[in-house]
């Protein structure tokens, strides 16, 4: 690979990936909507003007999952990681297809909110703005990669795991840190995710194979695992236990007050086992990855 382009590379995910790629003396370019990268684009709106040729795109640029509250928040979706993948392709006429493509995708395209050991066979359910935004996205970069004969793989990753994360892991960490972290139930429900490193990691090995992947740790830690091995690094107590049913009387209040922060739907979430399964990566190229509790053992997130 003499050239990488990576788009988002301002993101949580983007950002790790550059980094590393540049760190080992990769020739790597950024594109996302900061002045200072190599390629300022804002691809819900913009072609961008690929002016060089490159071996490798990884295309990391997306909105990431939210509960949208207005109908331009779901639009939003479909106009950042539909359109703008479309844009981003559109930008390769000037000077050529890649060799290779890299989508990073999400494990929301199933539309499940439980389920165990959920294969890529799976079929795409997901009716939500976020979900159906980036199975779109999938469609498009397989019908463009099939008719310009470029290799393509697509990740859909489960939660991610990291230095200062995003979402709902950077949501349960505050709780953690300032002692209002409740574990539900005991905390038993489990849940795929996966440390960043090991994302760069399988696109080392994967890129010039190609395929459709689910990416996890193998494990699936519970939140009780997870609260517990967080606050045990942190010196803290262990996490402290909410009854289910006290949880579900809450919920019912959060349902009619905002400033609750737990409601029927995040409680659903929060009781729910979903796990994926990601036999087939290890199949293809062998690939093993960290636990995300060793993980947090040895590292301050």
């Amino acid at each position: 690979m003499k050239k990488i382009l990576i788009t988002g590379s301002s993101g949580f995910l983007g950002s790790k990936i550059y980094n590393y790629f540049r760190n080992h003396k990769y020739k790597t370019l950024r594109l996302d909507r900061s002045s200072e990268v190599d390629f300022c684009c804002d691809l819900s709106t913009e072609i961008p003007n690929l002016d060089k040729d490159f071996d490798l795109v990884i295309h990391c640029a997306g909105k990431a999952h939210i509960t949208p509250k207005t109908v331009d928040e779901k639009q939003e979706f479909y106009n950042v990681n539909f359109e703008g993948t479309k844009n981003l392709l559109k930008g390769f006429r000037i000077n050529g297809t890649p060799k290779y493509f890299i989508f990073i995708s999400s494990v929301s395209v199933y539309g499940l909110s439980k389920g165990d050991f959920i294969s890529e066979t799976y079929p795409l359910l997901a009716n939500d703005s976020y979900g159906k935004s980036k199975i779109k996205a999938e469609e498009v970069i397989k019908d463009w990669s099939k008719k310009n004969k470029v290799k393509y793989t697509i990740l859909r990753l489960p939660l991610l795991v990291g230095k200062n994360p995003p979402g709902n892991l950077a949501s349960m960490i505050k709780a953690l840190n300032k002692g209002y972290y409740f574990n539900i139930g005991g905390g038993k429900a489990r849940r795929s995710m996966i440390v960043v490193n090991d994302v760069i990691k399988f696109i080392l090995l994967i890129y010039n194979k190609g395929g459709t992947y689910n990416l996890t740790d193998g494990v699936h830690p519970s939140y009780y695992e997870l609260s517990f091995v967080f606050n045990k690094f942190n010196n803290k107590n262990p996490p402290l236990n909410m009854p289910l049913i006290i949880a579900k009387m809450v919920a019912k209040i959060g349902d009619l007050i905002q400033i609750i922060p737990i409601n029927t739907l995040k409680l659903g979430k929060l009781t729910s086992t979903l796990t994926f399964d990601d036999s087939k990566s290890r199949k293809v190229v062998n690939f093993k990855a960290q636990s995300v509790l060793d993980f947090l053992k040895k590292n301050k997130i």
